[in-house]
Parts: structure tokens; C-alpha cells; sequence
């Protein structure tokens, strides 16, 4: 499993490099201004395809159902799905290019003519990527259910590679419709790179034909998880609309807040993925797919903490040094700082609420999710008018423990040993590593959060060891 979610993490830490590189060269080019808010509002909808696709989404939905498909019969289902998606993509791009001018007054009302002006016309054409980026997911739903994970772990790098090669050619001179038309041809051909994938699964669009039942079942199971996932994005729709009230660059800074956090938890999204394909294998032990669940949990307890504490304490420094200058005096750093400390639990929500989706319910973790959600927007509405920004972080927070409490006790953790220690170790981390950031600066604090940072990892690595072995000889 370890050497899988390695060469699979390795696949993907070039597509979020790029991604940050896109990020950066962006505001390098047009400044943490109107003008990236406004392109960034435009790219909310699709991105937020681009993203709950490749958490999984659909790869969770369509895998039981294929698994459970005849050797022979795997190929018709695959075309079958092949043209329901496309349908649906072309679809879902009509309609977003058509009522664009009224999409980008939801996800920016603080923009103003110019700004929406400026939106909806990069919105009009970014929509065109919708079709491939559900046709990827399929691909890589097939991938991973073959052992395949590496070629669709590329798919981030392929998608950003056009926007990244023309923001560092031409900088400052690129216009939004030409860089809009580079994401298009990133979503294009990460799905040409998927192809080989769908070949092997007996994907033959000249020989099958849209079946509706079939598409109504992936659709049904599909549900729930959509549900959820739309769940989350109403949250980072509403997250944006605050941001766009708190000033011209709100949107940016909390854009690039959310990318920075993103960096590090390359391995976990990478370790969900062969978790999933894992425990989905287990259906018929429940017994085994627990023992899953604990090593994963474990191993995702010493991939965040690490992480969470580095961004803490280093979070000036780092800001100051990844990115264009001026934006470490700002409320970027104590953004971040904030934001980290959500990667811990939100690590643990994704596989608690996998386990119950490889078990076959998806509609525990949808309730769960849905009152933490409950939890989160409430304090969008009201923790940013008192605190700004940083109120931003404290509420999306606040949601994620709540969901983490409930998956826990679903499935029947909260009594464990291992689960009793981790919040109040985290906690002390966390503490000692804020104490860095407001007592050091510079080199000093950025070489104290790295040995800060890297001791806790030593020390939850060797203990997920332990506690693996202690498992697998119970």
C-alpha cells in the first residue's frame, strides 16, 4: 500500500506545484487586485468540478457498480457510461456559459459591473472543459479499480502544464480570454491522457450505446455523494461571497491561503484513493476493512500534524518567500496559520466517511458532513464581520470537528486508545509551534518549524508503526 501511495503522490506533487505555480505567476502578472478576483470567480465553478471529481467522487460511486459487472459485460457498461457523461458534460457547459453573467453576481456580489463584466466572459469560455473532466474522472475510476493509479495521477500536471507554460512566457501582457482557453486545453488533454485507461477497460464507443437504466443506477448511488460534495462547495461559494465583501484582494489572499495549505497533503489524497480501492476489495470482511480503517487513520494523523505544524509556525516566512512580495504584511500568514490547523480533521473526515462508502452507506457521512456544513455556514455569516478574515478559517474549523466527532462515533472510535491521545497531542503541537511563529522570524523561524515539524513526524511515524503491528497481530 505504502509504495503505491508513493509512486501515486509522487505522480501528483508535480500537478499541485504547477497549480501554485499558476497561482503565483497570476498574481505576479495582475497583482492580488480586481482583476484576479475577478478571473478567480470565474474559475470557481469549473475548478470546483476539477476538484470533487478528483477527490474521488465518482471513482466512489462507479467502482462497487463496475466490480460487480461480468468480465464480459465491463466493456458495454464502461461505453454505456461513457456517453451518459459526455451528455451530461455538454449539458451542464450549456449551461453554465448561458447564465454565466448570473453565476459570477452569486460566487462575487462584491465585484461590481467591471468586475462581473470581466467574469462572465472568462466563465463563458472556461465552461467548455466540463465534458472532459467527467470523462477523466470515469477514466480514472477505472484506473483505480484496475491497480492503475499513476496515469491518472498525472491529470492535474497535464491540466495546469498550457496555463502555466503561457502566464510564465507572456506575465503581465496575457489577456482572460486567452488564459481561459488554456485551461480549456488542460481539461482536453488530461483527458486524451486518460484514454489509455478506458482502452483497457473494454471501452469501445463505436461498438456500445447509451443505456438509460445504467445510467440511472451510477446516477442513484452517485446521489448521496454528490449531495455531500455540492454540500462542500456551497460552503466555498459562501466562503468566496464573504471574501468578496471584505475588500478588493480578499478573494486572492484567501485563494492562495487555501493552495498553500493544499501543498503538503499531496500523500493523503493519494492514500485515500488506495484506501478506497482497498476496503471497497473488503466488502465481504468487515473485520478487514476496520483494521484498513485504523491504518489509515494513523498514517493520516502523521501525514497532517507534521504539516499542520510546519505551516504554523513558518507560516510569515513562507509567505514572504513563495510568494510575490508585499503579501507577507498582509493577513496572509495568520490566514494560514489558521487554515492548517483544519487539514488535521478535515484528513480524517475523507477516510471515516470513504469507509462507510466502501461498506456500501453513503448516507451516515452525508447527515455527518451536512451538520458540520450546518456548523460552518453559520459561522461564515457571522465570525468574519467580528474577526475578518482569520474568521473565515475559524469556521470552516469548527464544521470540521463537529463532522469528525460524529464519523467517529459511527464507527465506534471514540473509545479508542489511539483516537482518546491524538486530539490532545495535536493541540500541544499546534500550541508550541504558534509560540514559534510570534517568538522567531526569518531563517531562525523557518529552520525551528522544520525541526519542530519533522520530530513530530518521526515520533507519529514510529508510532503508527507500532500500533499497525499491534493491530495486524491481534
Amino acid at each position: 500500500m505504502l509504495r503505491t501511495t508513493l509512486s501515486l503522490t509522487l505522480a501528483t506533487v508535480a500537478g499541485l506545484v504547477l497549480g501554485f505555480a499558476r497561482e503565483w505567476l497570476l498574481v505576479a502578472a495582475w497583482g492580488a487586485g480586481a482583476r484576479t478576483d475577478a478571473f478567480l470567480v470565474a474559475m470557481f465553478v469549473p475548478e470546483a468540478v476539477r476538484m470533487t471529481l478528483a477527490s474521488g467522487l465518482l471513482a466512489a460511486a462507479a467502482m462497487p457498480l463496475l466490480a460487480a459487472q461480468h468480465d464480459t459485460a465491463k466493456g458495454r457498461w464502461l461505453t454505456s457510461q461513457w456517453w451518459s457523461l459526455l451528455l451530461l458534460g455538454v449539458a451542464l457547459a450549456a449551461g453554465l456559459a448561458g447564465g454565466a453573467p448570473w453565476w459570477v453576481r452569486v460566487v462575487g456580489p462584491g465585484l461590481g459591473n467591471e468586475g462581473w463584466q470581466v467574469a462572465a466572459g472568462s466563465l463563458g469560455l472556461l465552461a467548455a472543459m466540463l465534458p472532459a473532466l467527467l470523462l477523466h474522472a470515469l477514466a480514472a475510476a477505472v484506473g483505480q479499480a484496475r491497480g492503475r493509479f499513476l496515469l491518472a495521477g498525472l491529470g492535474s500536471l497535464i491540466y495546469n502544464l498550457p496555463a502555466v507554460l503561457l502566464l510564465a512566457m507572456r506575465g503581465a501582457t496575457v489577456d482572460e480570454r486567452t488564459l481561459a482557453w488554456a485551461f480549456v486545453a488542460g481539461g482536453w488533454l488530461m483527458l486524451a491522457s486518460a484514454l489509455p485507461l478506458l482502452c483497457a477497460g473494454g471501452w469501445r464507443p463505436w461498438r456500445g450505446r447509451l443505456s438509460a437504466e445504467q445510467a440511472l443506477i451510477l446516477y442513484r448511488r452517485l446521489g448521496a455523494l454528490l449531495v455531500s460534495a455540492s454540500a462542500s462547495q456551497a460552503l466555498a461559494l459562501l466562503e468566496r461571497i464573504c471574501a468578496s465583501w471584505l475588500g478588493e484582494g480578499a478573494i486572492t489572499v484567501v485563494n492562495l491561503a487555501r493552495k498553500l495549505v493544499n501543498l503538503p497533503l499531496v500523500a493523503l489524497g493519494s492514500l485515500n484513493q488506495v484506501l478506497l480501492a482497498r476496503m471497497v476489495g473488503q466488502q465481504a470482511d468487515p473485520t478487514g476493512r476496520r483494521h484498513t480503517l485504523r491504518q489509515g487513520l494513523l498514517l493520516t494523523a502523521a501525514l497532517t500534524v507534521p504539516a499542520a505544524l510546519g505551516l504554523v509556525a513558518a507560516a510569515p516566512v513562507l509567505v514572504g518567500w513563495m510568494l510575490p512580495p508585499g503579501l507577507a504584511d498582509g493577513p496572509l500568514p495568520e490566514l494560514l496559520a489558521w487554515f492548517a490547523c483544519v487539514i488535521v480533521f478535515g484528513g480524517w473526515n475523507a477516510l471515516l466517511a470513504r469507509h462507510a462508502y466502501a461498506g456500501g452507506d453513503t448516507l451516515t457521512p452525508l447527515r455527518y458532513e451536512l451538520a458540520g456544513n450546518a456548523v460552518t455556514a453559520v459561522g461564515l455569516v457571522l465570525l468574519p464581520l467580528a474577526a475578518g478574515m482569520p474568521g473565515i478559517a475559524w469556521a470552516t474549523l469548527a464544521g470540521c470537528v463537529v463532522t469528525a466527532t460524529l464519523l467517529l462515533r459511527q464507527a465506534r472510535l471514540l473509545d479508542d486508545a489511539t483516537v482518546r491521545w491524538l486530539p490532545g497531542l495535536t493541540a500541544l503541537g499546534l500550541g508550541t509551534a504558534a509560540l514559534l511563529q510570534v517568538t522567531t522570524a526569518g531563517v531562525v523561524q523557518l529552520l525551528l518549524a522544520s525541526a519542530h515539524a519533522g520530530a513530530w513526524l518521526l515520533a507519529l511515524g514510529l508510532w503508527t508503526r507500532r500500533q499497525s503491528s499491534l493491530y495486524s497481530s491481534a
